[in-house]
């Protein structure tokens, strides 16, 4: 039996959407760079995406290989090429692309019936729950990711596991969620967008994901203890089994290429966005990036647009995508010689590991997923909350309430995923004005603000170097996985 991770074979199953498939490619490289074999399983558009990642790797005598499986997208309504959340036509076709998923069970299970080496674990999205039932035929342990950190895991444990929505009458209400280590407090939607949907789909989803992840032999999650202890103990106890931090992640790979395309290729190149980035002060830039899945109507982008300038900041703006209306109202207004020198607004993929790294930096203005809000975290900057949907508003809580790093845009109404473009809430620029320069001022707040972000910045880098505390879950984790197919007499290539 393996003893040691040299003779471990990681299959990974990420999910179709950034905010889960990055940190997922990033914990391949981990798990490589400790000599285990690692398979991806993905489609092809996602392969292409990370693809001259892993070859770089493999050129560096890491053990990573991926394998594409095909999604039936036109059996279920889809178009060919939507083979990732970002991809869809809009957020109502979330449904469809579920459906697609769950019909990947039995071609993922053939090609792991004769992949070679045999697996030895399976490191599964928690949106595949499927997975858990083919880790069951092929007698192989899995252990179970999932894109949230430990707190808001935790948070919708304790929505999910008790009455407290139904006692809730007021979707504007604040009542404080029961049993967390601080005071919590928020409203009945923002404590319920996780996993909440309006079809059956999604519900059964939601309701098999929480079963299969019982049969886990752990939770892997890109977190570090330092960030969130109390969180990591008592999700570890709520959920009855090992829950292993290693992150973050990011922090994992030094290469500035990789860093430059993690994700995706950037839409600009690097050496021009740190030329503009070189002109300005150190600390004095905002960087504005909301998301590969958020959704700005055409008159929130106009108010976003507006602000910024009005605020007097320099700002670099990242727009995942824009509308005929908005680039129409650009255009008319001049807006982007407007900003000429002071603001840079960019249309596409963000490196943004390598933006938020940069000394010009001062403010993140994100909309509050875990990664974004991991990857603010590691490089020390304060960060501007505008959350949508998901988690997104129990992480703007953390930021906020517990970790102190942050001022809050003023979002109240978070969105269901699948009616992103459904979106009522309007932040005005006058408000957007403000909270810029509420996070960017000098005053005795804001530096204490900032200490405590360069506090939790150390603590990252200490937690991934060797002797670290994710360095040690990482050891942690492999030492389980290899304990637990000591105890299968029969493994895969038994039943072939």
């Amino acid at each position: 039996m393996a003893s040691n991770p040299t003779n471990l074979h990681f299959v990974l199953f990420p999910l179709m959407a950034q905010g889960h498939m990055i940190p997922m490619v990033d914990m391949a490289r981990m798990l490589a760079q400790r000599g285990a074999m690692v398979t991806i399983i993905t489609t092809p558009v996602n392969a292409n995406r990370f693809r001259s990642v892993v070859d770089r790797a493999i050129k560096a005598d890491l053990k990573i290989q991926i394998l594409e499986l095909q999604l039936a997208l036109a059996e279920v309504g889809l178009p060919e090429g939507c083979e990732n959340f970002d991809l869809l036509p809009s957020s109502a076709h979330a449904v469809n692309m579920i459906l697609a998923m769950n019909l990947l069970e039995e071609p993922a299970e053939n090609m792991l019936k004769v992949l070679c080496p045999p697996p030895s674990c399976i490191i599964s999205d928690g949106c595949f729950p499927w997975t858990n039932d083919v880790a069951k035929r092929l007698n192989v342990p899995r252990v179970v990711f999932y894109g949230p950190g430990c707190f808001p895991f935790l948070c919708i444990h304790v929505v999910t596991c008790t009455n407290i929505l139904e006692e809730i009458d007021s979707d504007s209400e604040y009542f404080v969620l029961p049993g967390l280590p601080d005071r919590i407090e928020v409203t009945k939607p923002q404590a319920s967008t996780w996993g909440r949907g309006d079809t059956k789909e999604t519900t059964e989803v939601f309701e098999r994901m929480l079963e299969a992840e019982k049969e886990a032999i752990g939770i892997v999650v890109n977190s570090f203890e330092e960030l969130e202890p109390k969180y990591v103990e008592e999700l570890a106890k709520a959920k009855g089994k090992k829950v292993w931090c290693i992150g973050p992640v990011s922090m994992c790979n030094k290469s500035f290429q990789d860093r430059a395309e993690r994700g995706n290729k950037a839409a600009i190149n690097a050496h021009d966005c740190f030329k503009w980035l070189d002109s300005n002060e150190s600390g004095s830039v905002i960087y504005v990036c909301l998301g590969s899945l958020s959704y700005a109507s055409t008159e929130q982008a106009i108010e976003l647009g507006l602000g910024l300038e009005s605020s007097n900041i320099p700002f670099l703006w990242f727009i995942r995508q824009t509308s005929e209306e908005f680039e129409s109202w650009l255009s008319k207004e001049g807006y982007e010689e407007r900003i000429k020198g002071r603001g840079l607004m960019v249309r596409g993929w963000a490196p943004q590991i390598l933006i938020l790294s940069h000394h010009a930096i001062g403010g993140f203005m994100t909309h509050c997923g875990w990664n974004s809000t991991l990857e603010g975290i590691s490089a020390g900057i304060p960060m501007l909350t505008w959350p949508q949907f998901a988690e997104q508003f129990l992480n703007e809580r953390y930021i906020i309430n517990v970790l102190k790093v942050g001022v809050r845009i003023g979002m109240e109404v978070p969105v269901i995923f699948n009616k992103l473009d459904e979106s009522k809430e309007i932040v005005k620029r006058d408000n957007i004005k403000e909270a810029i320069k509420s996070l960017m001022k000098n005053d005795e707040e804001g530096e204490a603000r900032r200490k405590r972000c360069m506090e939790f910045a150390a603590m990252a880098k200490s937690a991934v170097e060797e002797g670290g505390s994710s360095q040690h879950n990482i050891k942690s984790m492999i030492q389980a996985i290899t304990e637990e197919l000591a105890k299968k007499p029969t493994r895969v290539q038994d039943i072939m």
